[in-house]
């Protein structure tokens, strides 16, 4: 590994891919993308997201293009999880109601489970997660239960109510959450939708993966293959959007040297950790987890999502609160022609760390390390727009958490 550290962003640079493919490979490909999106275009609400090309931001910046994919009018849901929540139900009553698994579709599974009794899935969410669960299962007809980390938003907890759902706050951070709705799932005789995975409990995460990869199949449609990405920064949290995206996007450009970045908050930086430690163990981050950006406030990695990572990605970036912020303000800011985008604080990580590396002087040798240049075409997934509309404005109109 080699290690940048500017204070307000560590880099380690992944010197120690593993040559070998992931066991996971078959999981996450081109074709697998597909399917999840040809369900989804069965789900009431699927419409494209929008990819936003930032070009006078880009000229600004000193490369070619910038691209944007913005998840918040997914499903209504302002955020990108739906479609995981969404693939891995479909996925589980397929295989309780016995039915056709090559016809996935919203329509069949609601004819089918006509037939078959109320069920209840369970998770742990800082919000985005727990939302589409709720979403989704109501659409099914079936009950939701969520349970949110200490210190979760009360209007990401109203939405999850307003869906139906059995929601509330608890007063552990997310990873002994986690635990504790799997022990309610166990004690219930409930199903437990989550999207990290550890040993023994793997299949239900992959299939919430491949539901994310939706995403990069529209991307792939969206993008001219002439105009494919050079970089593409993604955030995570366990690891699992990450995972599935990189395994994804290694496959849809294995024949281009597109180079991957992982960027995390400082304060739940697991994945950051265990790519540092290169000893092949996942890292656990404890406490509290307190980063604004909730959505990536997990301290333990998603066994599948690193495995995938430990091979795929070229670089993993750690970085304070206000580089995140200071993205958020700059997408609600454009200058130019450019469209403005609303993201939330952990959906603009990626762009937030690109312009910090981009425009911070004191970042000059890891932009050239990176190859970051005038015929640089990046890709950042803005994956939620303004879930806490208080908080969003508190770091948008009043300056919170300045970068300066």
């Amino acid at each position: 590994m080699e290690k940048y550290d500017k204070g307000t962003m560590e880099i380690i640079f992944n010197r120690r891919k593993v040559s070998a493919d992931s066991r996971y490979r078959e999981l996450f490909t081109v074709d697998e993308a597909e399917k999840a999106r040809s369900f989804h275009k069965t789900v009431p609400g699927y419409e494209t997201t929008p990819l936003a090309e930032l070009k006078d931001m880009a000229r600004f910046s000193g490369v070619e293009t910038i691209y944007i994919k913005d998840e918040s009018p997914r499903f209504g849901l302002n955020a990108f999880k739906g479609l995981g929540g969404s693939y891995c139900v479909a996925k589980c009553l397929t295989e309780i109601y016995g039915s056709d698994k090559e016809d996935l579709t919203y329509d069949r599974l609601l004819s089918v489970g006509k037939d078959h009794e109320k069920l209840t899935f369970i998770t742990a969410t800082d919000g985005n997660h727990g939302r589409g669960i709720a979403w989704i299962t109501g659409l099914m007809g079936h009950s939701g239960v969520v349970y949110m980390p200490s210190g979760s938003s009360k209007e990401r907890l109203e939405n999850i109510r307003k869906l139906g759902a059995e929601a509330s706050i608890t007063d552990m951070n997310y990873d002994d959450t986690v635990r504790f709705a799997a022990g309610q799932a166990e004690k219930n005789g409930w199903i437990f939708v989550q999207d990290t995975a550890w040993e023994g409990y793997e299949k239900t995460p992959a299939h919430i993966m491949q539901g994310y990869m939706t995403m990069g199949a529209e991307i792939a449609a969206q993008i001219p293959e002439e105009k494919a990405p050079t970089h593409i920064f993604l955030q995570a949290g366990v690891g699992a959007m990450a995972g599935a995206m990189t395994g994804f996007f290694r496959e849809l450009y294995k024949d281009r040297k597109v180079k991957i970045i992982i960027v995390e908050p400082d304060k739940a930086d697991c994945i950051f950790r265990t790519a540092k430690a290169a000893d092949g163990r996942l890292r656990r981050v404890r406490g509290s987890l307190d980063t604004i950006m909730a959505g990536l406030a997990c301290g333990e990695p998603c066994s599948i999502g690193w495995d995938i990572l430990s091979r795929g990605a070229d670089a993993f970036i750690s970085m304070s609160d206000h580089i995140a912020a200071r993205g958020m303000r700059i997408l609600a800011c454009p200058i130019g022609s450019d469209s403005r985008v609303i993201s939330g604080e952990s959906g603009a990580a990626g762009f937030g760390a690109l312009m910090w590396i981009l425009q911070s002087p004191q970042m000059k040798d890891f932009k050239e390390k990176l190859g970051l240049g005038k015929d640089s075409r990046i890709l950042c997934i803005s994956t939620e727009g303004a879930t806490d509309v208080n908080d969003y404005r508190r770091i948008v109109w009043d300056g919170l958490y300045p970068s300066f």
